[in-house]
């Protein structure tokens, strides 16, 4: 993939979608089927292991991790996929909000025999929706890995949408599907259903935390960067690390993701 100018703006990457207009290849066994009534990309690989789930962040689609599955998927099971509304997936007349979305998960995942636990892996907001995932289902979840993950209040203070630069807003206007633009709308929501759940407990949770945006200066970047550092403090007992990356860490250190998930796989 041709790597693409991004903002480091943590609870979103408006350029998931611009970058893939340069050629990113799609997925090792990639495949669209007709899943309950409408139609889902996704990529599926088998092994007898725990089963690694992949979420996407906003606007971004399965593509983003074309640098991670390959070094993983040889042994282990692994399934990305794009939400309703993304690549080739039907969009859905359900709202976009976390709940929906993970329960809609959780009826793909058993759809194709991926029964928990599961070690799961989210990026952005995609790491929102994990966070929740693993709040609701504590017993399915073997492992949490958050990737650069979005805040459950990402939105608020400084992080308000209001407060960001119009041309940003205008980008985010133009790029972004009316799925896209809907998860965002209902972000907010989205973090109050995650932080009204106990905080899980005796789980491995790894905090992957983009470390170049910490150099910027501005409101924005240090409200993002307590907010991320906040993330690590809303699970006890986690493991931060810090990734000499933007916010886009499955393109440009995608093997801070692997080490996570091989650990991840030795604590099982």
């Amino acid at each position: 993939m041709i790597r693409t100018f991004f903002v480091r703006i943590n609870f979103f990457v408006f350029t998931q979608s611009i970058a893939l207009l340069f050629g990113c290849a799609s997925l090792p066994n990639a495949t669209t089927e007709s899943i309950n009534n409408r139609q889902v990309e996704f990529a599926l690989t088998q092994h007898y292991s725990i089963p690694v789930v992949f979420e996407n962040g906003l606007g971004g689609r399965m593509e983003w991790w074309g640098k991670v599955l390959p070094e993983i998927a040889n042994d282990t099971t692994t399934f990305a996929y794009n939400r309703p509304g993304y690549g080739n997936s039907d969009e859905v007349a359900t709202p976009r909000e976390g709940i929906q979305i993970v329960d809609e998960l959780r009826v793909l995942l058993r759809s194709k025999s991926l029964y928990p636990p599961y070690i799961l892996v989210g990026h952005s907001l995609g790491g929102l929706y994990m966070q929740l995932f693993a709040r609701k289902y504590p017993e399915e979840v073997s492992a949490l890995i958050l990737v650069d993950s979005t805040h459950p209040k990402q939105l608020e203070g400084e992080g308000a949408l209001e407060k960001q630069p119009f041309w940003v807003r205008a980008i985010l206007k133009a790029s972004l599907t009316d799925s896209a633009k809907e998860e965002l709308h209902l972000l907010t929501k989205t973090g109050e259903q995650v932080l009204s759940l106990p905080t899980i407990k005796n789980k491995p949770v790894f905090v992957l935390s983009a470390s170049q945006p910490l150099q910027e200066k501005s409101k924005l970047a240090d409200d993002a960067n307590e907010k991320r550092k906040d993330i690590a403090r809303l699970y006890p007992g986690s493991k931060q690390i810090w990734v000499d990356s933007g916010h886009a860490v499955p393109l440009e250190k995608p093997e801070s993701i692997v080490s996570a998930i091989r650990e991840a796989q030795r604590l099982k």
